[in-house]
């Protein structure tokens, strides 16, 4: 089967090194993504396994798609009854680029059409529809009158870990938090920051990735887990699959810690870090407070710059006098502002274009002499 796992702009590469590491087949990155490919039970494990992916999706079809009835038709050879009988649920997503179809909306209901009448003449009952919490999420791509049809199989954004019980003002998504990790060049041994923590995702992702806990491990069900086809023996094999990814934990990792001047953050981030099972130190401190560790370590924070949380040249001004001291450390820092990289006066030795959501940012590295 083909999959292809999708990620955060910017982020392709980390999601490619990611499957290249767990020994995925097949990997190629593109815009947007990542393709790979195997038998079902490799889509199964990405879900499991993967810490940058925002969806896993498996490619169920193909095909020219010039005009609606085109579609309904290209939509009719797909046989639906592994996924879907009448008691089960779905949504259908569109996106279109350069077609003669350019009205998401019936695009997706003209795709239901066909998987409901299908099954309604095969079994003379049709399943519902739920746009919210479907068995069956899908998402049907048109570019160039050409239709790819592709189902979720984590069937929500895998970014959900389940350990946030509370966020920060300007929340970081999980897996934008693990590509920076892996982007910026963190070895999982070195003692890890974050001075500016908010709800503490960043260093809960690097406490998660350094003990090789995997992210799917809390989920309670995918949507593959949903679908018709999942009898006993794929559940058989989807425990198998959660059982080998247990059996990797490591019981420790390093010196981990999370610091931020609001007491309700570093009060955030503790209760975070016990929902999670991992251990950090969370500090209530300014980053004027930040000093070096002992090895040097690594530095990744990600400041306020305006959108969501103000930023001000002062604070970017002291962030930069902290980080300047820390010499022997690698620094990283998500800058949503040229500001940001203006008060660092040096040149990152490297900076990357990466979106957090809809606001391009850089993410800049440095190493401290």
């Amino acid at each position: 089967m083909d999959f292809f796992a999708t990620a955060a702009k910017g982020t392709e590469p980390a999601l490619r090194d990611e499957l290249r590491e767990h020994r995925f087949r097949g990997v190629r990155a593109d815009r947007g993504g990542v393709h790979f490919s195997g038998p079902p039970d490799e889509g199964f494990r990405a879900c499991i396994e993967l810490r940058t992916a925002v969806r896993v999706l498996v490619e169920l079809a193909s095909f020219d798609a010039p005009s609606g009835d085109a579609l309904y038709e290209g939509v009719s050879r797909v046989d639906w009854a592994p996924y879907l009988s009448p008691v089960h649920t779905l949504a259908v997503r569109a996106s279109c680029r350069s077609s003669a179809l350019t009205h998401t909306q019936f695009i997706a209901q003209r795709t239901k059409d066909a998987i409901v009448d299908q099954i309604r003449r095969r079994v003379g009952a049709r399943p519902s529809v739920d746009l919210d919490d479907p068995d069956l999420a899908l998402f049907l791509h048109l570019v160039r009158d050409r239709a790819t049809l592709y189902a979720d199989l984590g069937g929500a954004a895998l970014h959900r870990r389940g350990y946030r019980t509370h966020i920060g003002g300007a929340p970081l998504k999980e897996t934008l938090a693990a590509a920076l990790l892996r982007l910026s060049g963190w070895d999982r041994a070195r003692p890890f920051v974050d001075p500016m923590c908010g709800a503490g995702t960043i260093a809960l992702e690097a406490a998660l990735w350094a003990r090789d806990i995997a992210p799917g491990l809390r989920a309670q069900r995918f949507g593959f887990e949903r679908w018709a086809c999942h009898d006993q023996a794929a559940a058989r094999r989807t425990t198998e699959l959660r059982d080998a990814a247990r059996a990797r934990i490591r019981p420790e990792g390093p010196a981990i810690v999370a610091a931020d001047i609001d007491p309700r953050a570093a009060e955030i981030t503790r209760g975070n870090a016990r929902m999670a099972g991992v251990q950090i130190e969370v500090r209530c401190q300014s980053i004027t407070a930040l000093a070096p560790t002992a090895p040097p370590g690594h530095v990744l924070t990600n400041p306020p710059y305006g959108e969501r949380l103000p930023g001000t040249l002062a604070l970017y001004r002291d962030m930069a006098a902290a980080l300047s001291r820390l010499a022997g450390h690698r620094v990283a820092i998500l800058a949503g502002t040229e500001d940001i990289e203006h008060a660092m006066r040096r040149r990152p030795e490297r900076s990357l274009v990466v979106f957090n959501g809809p606001i391009e940012c850089r993410l800049l590295t440095y190493d401290i002499p």
